[in-house]
């Protein structure tokens, strides 16, 4: 069904992605064509929700394209500090408790919660929640939305801490369980913390900045 559904069109779904943005299916798709879809253009970015509609998202502009590689550059040295745990990239897919399959701009999953899923699980969403995650909003996204979704999917299935950075109103969002939401106003000269769930980790919120 998938598959017949981009065999019709002459325009490609990766030519249509990049000149018409992103993409929303409203047919509900069940997650074994979702798969299916995600394994014929594994170069797209695509989420799927736990109703079943899946949005392919377009390829990142340039000021997403410089703030994320930062972002995961930072966790990336404290990871090969330390060593714990595993870390992901932004096309990571995570296949949820509520049934969506979301992708983070940047996700970390502690060694407790890696002892429920097998180290041979390689060519599969991951099927564990993420202790840690955080988004990056880009210029199209709609801050409402965006918090939304760290609210009722990343928080709401379990992650325990969450970050929203948000460079063009210069905030930051503080998501932890069973706490009310923290908002940072300003970038310059503040850090964010890992708290307990990521020990030592700080992130400098100037390299978040617009003009950086």
């Amino acid at each position: 069904m998938v598959a017949e559904l981009f065999d019709k069109e002459t325009l490609s779904l990766e030519e249509a992605v990049i000149r018409l943005g992103a993409i929303s299916f409203e047919e509900p798709m069940s997650k074994e064509q979702f798969t299916l879809l995600a394994e014929r253009f594994p170069y797209l970015r695509m989420e799927r929700e736990a109703d079943g509609k899946v949005l392919i998202m377009s390829p990142v502009k340039r000021g997403s394209g410089k703030r994320e590689p930062k972002l995961s550059g930072f966790l990336f040295m404290w990871h090969n500090q330390h060593g714990l745990g595993e870390l992901h990239r932004p096309s990571s897919g995570f296949d949820l408790p509520d049934g969506s399959t979301k992708s983070p701009d940047v996700a970390w999953i502690s060694e407790e919660r890696l002892r429920n899923i097998s180290n041979d699980d390689e060519e599969i969403f991951v099927p564990v929640v993420p202790d840690f995650v955080a988004e990056v909003r880009s210029a199209t996204d709609r801050l409402k939305k965006t918090q939304q979704k760290m609210t009722e999917t990343w928080m709401a299935n379990g992650v325990r801490l969450a970050w929203l950075i948000d460079p063009y109103e210069e905030k930051a969002y503080i998501y932890q369980q069973d706490r009310e939401v923290e908002i940072i106003e300003g970038l310059d000269g503040k850090k964010l913390s890992g708290e307990d769930v990521l020990p030592g980790f700080e992130l400098p919120q100037e390299a978040m900045k617009r003009k950086i």
